[in-house]
């Protein structure tokens, strides 16, 4: 059992690194970025081709975090915000448009076939109550316990925190007061992209596997978690985010695979929002002070 609580939170924590970025997306733009997961996929292949051609796995997830930020900003200066006034509909299709077209550059560049991690971390396993703690989910747990107090500290003690929520609750007149609501929405994007590659690489350091399909089951399990967490509520999506990888990791070794393990999180959404319709903690319940 205490196994599957730390497998849990060490799930949890990747789901938390892909789901961030676009959840603070949706509550800057109400747009749900299913792009992101593309950053996942190019992030493990970008660390697998730096670490193989340099040698150093440290350059390789700095490339692929870099990388993973250039595509953000990319993606929403020359695609979203063009079309940002056609409504949310247009602006979802058009990030899945974006995602399949990434999936198949991926299978033309680096082929069809899964290939092997890019290594392992330089550190040994140890022992912890009997249970063998592998040295990336000691780094995954670590950076997913980082990402969720940086994200309470920025919103709710800094002026950066603000300045993202008097965006998120009004663009138009966030600009007016001067406000550079473009420079807020790439820096999200960035953000959120950058975190996404850095979570493909810790994925195929930890199961030691890439594909041209890698992102294709985190990216609906994020559409499900940042429904789960409340829409547009950060520390919303972190709380689903651990909480989805724990049920799945429990489930399993309670009952075993009688459900599909990738079918919990839509499981547990439903349940969730029959007793709390608005998510676990809704946007509006984090408060501002400076």
């Amino acid at each position: 059992m205490t196994a599957s609580i730390v497998e849990g939170l060490v799930l949890g924590s990747l789901y938390a690194l892909i789901a961030l970025g676009p959840s603070l997306v949706y509550g800057l733009m109400k747009v749900l970025d299913i792009a992101n997961a593309a950053a996942l996929t190019l992030g493990a292949y970008l660390a697998l081709v730096v670490t193989q051609a340099f040698g150093s796995l440290a350059l390789g997830v700095a490339v692929a975090v870099v990388a993973g930020a250039a595509l953000g900003w990319l993606a929403q200066r020359f695609l979203y915000l063009p079309i940002l006034d056609r409504g949310p509909i247009v602006t979802l299709i058009t990030s899945i448009g974006l995602y399949m077209i990434a999936g198949e550059l991926f299978r033309l560049v680096f082929g069809p076939l899964q290939r092997n991690g890019p290594g392992n971390l330089p550190f040994s396993s140890f022992r912890v109550a009997g249970i063998v703690i592998e040295p990336v989910d000691v780094v995954v747990i670590v950076l997913g316990v980082g990402v969720l107090l940086a994200t309470w500290w920025v919103l709710s003690r800094t002026r950066t925190g603000i300045v993202w929520r008097a965006v998120a609750q009004d663009g138009p007149t966030a600009s007016a007061v001067g406000i550079n609501s473009k420079r807020v929405i790439g820096t999200v994007f960035m953000l959120g992209y950058g975190l996404s590659a850095l979570a493909g690489v810790l994925l195929a350091i930890k199961y030691d596997a890439i594909m041209p399909t890698l992102g294709d089951i985190p990216a609906y399990k994020m559409l499900a978690i940042i429904i789960l967490g409340g829409l547009g509520s950060p520390l919303g999506t972190i709380a689903a985010s651990l909480l989805i990888g724990l049920a799945e990791t429990l489930t399993v070794s309670t009952i075993g695979f009688v459900i599909p393990r990738d079918s919990i999180a839509f499981i547990a959404l439903v349940i969730v929002l029959l007793v709390r319709p608005q998510g676990l903690i809704p946007s509006r319940v984090v408060r501002v002070k400076v």
